[in-house]
């Protein structure tokens, strides 16, 4: 139910409801974090926040930069305040139902012909603001952001290098003080012992925000991705942008357990959700990585009709419910050259009818693949008779890909770049297609919006272990509380063949990317099915070749497993060292837990079960007694809420257990 109470509306020099004009502070529900406006003579003033008492920011400068428009603004026109305190449901997410609850704080500035109004809001487990536009002209050209994240204390920082054109970088640990840039969400933890991370929500028409640090004044700022004449985006005259957020918790799992991004976005704009799904699935991709199989037409090819046959009876056999064929179309022999994807004719060895046909009698979700290459202008004249192709064929999943340099200078996460993701998640709304985006911009919450936008990649996913140094457990340590703040990663998990043996055994491979001989998974068995849970997304990948499945017994743990959750709670963990997840589908409950390189026991409460109840407990392990990263051991037992369990981790592994209700 939802509860809205405006308490105070106080113009200039004037008091209204018992609020003081000069009262610019807002304040969380509970008391803990309090933002203040600071007024100026010149610019949009600043800011500052205090979180228990101490000062997190200092005076921290607002404002936009235009091109022949002035939108500074100080005169204090209006005061407004507000607060909600609503649940509100999603078709599918980390969790179904939705606590918001803030206070919110505008100031109303006018200037130089224009109008601007600074919108705060504070929530329990953070805080927001964005800029709301009002110009005498029809349109701008915003040529800077002037925000600022003046830090009052030191600390660590976990974040990978500002791009405008990759997230697949790794993490760096640096101290905030030090930090020279970064992408967001960036994550920090003070020396006092607050946890943080700085992202952005609600991102539309408008490029991505990174952080840098100006080079006068040395405190972390905005930095917009440019278009290749320089400017940073056209506007219209009334405008509305992205908000600039900060999570706050006392723990670092407190960051996870927030709904900070989803909450500032709007609800959806879809009437009718039910044919977006959650799922598992399996695919030819993994083949690809490997260089056992290809995508281009050949003796190697791997989308071929048998191949999708064959995954589809696995798909029937498994309780898995969607395939996925990449390679499938026309076009790959021209990737990286003068590339040209035909995203409506099939290879020959691909009958993609046949395919559709004999994937809808099993009651399997037929995926299709579109790679771009970067090639934005030709995937947009097609892109809606490729929908509605999809559409007849009862495809409701595309995987969509950017792997390329994007035509005439643009950048991926320009303004350009933003507008063409968008114009993909309505376009593919408007056929009933559900998208998974790799090199992708990132994810601002939109999902609440666009419930088809399902998932993402947006930063070192699998395929790095195939042919590079690979992710390192500390990295998988570190994902959970940087990358998957900002929303579901199709990391695409699930890797059994640690060292690639059978892929090796095939002497047909070849070399994709470089020399692969020395690449492997840097994790345990139990670990990669750990993810599963860990690494949150409604469309959940067992990526590994089908063979190393078959015959499998860990594999039982994929089968029980349900991608559709209803709740998920991050229990224990710190950043970059191990983190314990647990989610519930229906009346069952699932477990992940990962460590990085060094081996450790957490000993967690099943308080999260429901109380009064009996489940199976199936527990898949690292075997404690053996250094091979394939050995685990299987254990069952009756467990209620009232009991522990004490995870047993090896040096990068995990443990995945699922609670079946008796």
């Amino acid at each position: 139910m939802k509860q809205i109470l405006l308490f105070c509306a106080a113009a200039m020099g004037l008091m209204l409801g018992g609020c003081k004009s000069a009262d610019y502070k807002v304040t969380s529900p509970d008391g803990r974090i309090v933002v203040e406006y600071l007024p100026s003579k010149s610019g949009n003033g600043a800011y500052s926040v205090v979180v228990d008492g101490d000062t997190l920011l200092r005076q921290s400068r607002l404002g936009l930069v235009a091109q022949g428009q002035n939108l500074e603004a100080n005169k204090i026109l209006e005061v407004s305040r507000a607060e909600v305190n609503e649940t509100w449901t999603q078709p599918w997410g980390e969790n179904k139902q939705c606590i918001d609850n803030h206070r919110e704080m505008a100031i109303s500035l006018s200037g130089d012909g224009a109008q601007v109004t600074l919108r705060f809001r504070v929530f329990d487990d953070g805080m927001a603001l964005r800029y709301e536009i009002e110009a005498p002209v029809d349109s701008l050209t915003i040529m800077d952001e002037l925000t600022e994240f003046n830090f009052a204390v030191d600390g660590d920082t976990w974040s990978y290098p500002a791009s405008f054109e990759t997230y697949e970088l790794n993490y760096r640990r640096m101290h905030l003080s030090d930090i020279p840039d970064s992408q967001t969400p960036c994550t920090f933890r003070t020396n006092g012992g607050v946890y943080g991370s700085i992202h952005e929500a609600a991102l539309y028409d408008y490029p991505e925000m990174v952080l840098r640090r100006d080079s006068v004044s040395k405190i972390l700022k905005a930095d917009l991705a440019p278009l290749p004449n320089g400017v940073k985006a056209y506007i219209p005259g009334k405008f509305t942008t992205p908000w600039r957020t900060m999570q706050i918790g006392r723990k670092a799992v407190d960051l996870i357990n927030s709904a900070l991004i989803l909450n500032l976005n709007e609800p959806s704009k879809l009437t009718d959700t039910s044919w977006i799904k959650p799922q598992k699935y399996v695919g030819v991709w993994w083949g690809m990585h490997l260089g056992t199989q290809t995508w281009t037409m050949g003796p190697q090819h791997g989308a071929t009709t048998a191949n999708a046959i064959k995954h589809i009876d696995f798909a029937v056999a498994n309780n898995i419910q969607g395939v996925l064929f990449e390679g499938w179309n026309r076009g790959w022999d021209t990737w990286g050259d003068a590339q040209h994807f035909d995203y409506l004719e099939a290879y020959p060895d691909f009958d993609v009818k046949k395919i559709a046909a004999y994937a809808q009698d099993k009651g399997i979700e037929l995926w299709m693949h579109n790679e771009t290459g970067g090639n934005i202008p030709e995937y947009e004249t097609v892109l809606d008779s490729a929908f509605r192709y999809y559409q007849s064929l009862g495809v409701h999943t595309v995987k969509t890909g950017y792997a390329g340099g994007f035509k005439g200078g643009y950048l991926h996460h320009s303004q350009y770049g933003v507008r063409h993701y968008q114009r993909v998640v309505e376009t593919a709304a408007k056929y009933q297609i559900m998208i998974d985006a790799h090199e992708p911009i990132k994810e601002t919450g939109i999902r609440r919006t666009w419930p088809n936008m399902m998932t993402r990649e947006g930063a070192r996913g699998m395929e790095w272990n195939a042919w590079s140094e690979g992710n390192s457990a500390e990295y998988l340590a570190t994902l959970p509380y940087v990358r998957l703040l900002s929303g579901p990663m199709d990391y695409t998990p699930g890797i059994f063949d640690i060292d690639y043996s059978t892929a090796k055994a095939d002497r047909k491979r070849i070399e994709w990317n470089g020399p692969n001989g020395h690449c492997r998974v840097h994790t345990t068995l139990a670990r990669q099915m750990a993810h599963w849970v860990i690494i949150y997304s409604p469309l959940q990948m067992a990526a590994d070749l089908l063979e190393n499945y078959k015959g499998h017994p860990a594999f039982q743990f994929f089968r029980d497993f349900n991608a559709d959750c209803d709740w998920s709670q991050a229990l224990d963990g710190e950043i970059g060292e191990y983190i314990v997840v647990v989610r519930r589908a229906g009346n069952n409950f699932f477990l992940g837990a990962g460590t990085n390189d060094e081996s450790r026991t957490v000993d967690v409460p099943l308080t999260f079960l429901e109380p009064g109840l009996e489940y199976q407990a199936t527990i898949y392990a690292d075997d404690p007694d053996s250094s091979d990263p394939e050995a685990y051991q299987i254990t069952e037992r009756t467990v209620t809420s009232a009991d522990s369990l004490s995870i047993q981790m090896n040096s990068a592994g995990g443990q995945a257990v699922s609670f079946l209700l008796k």
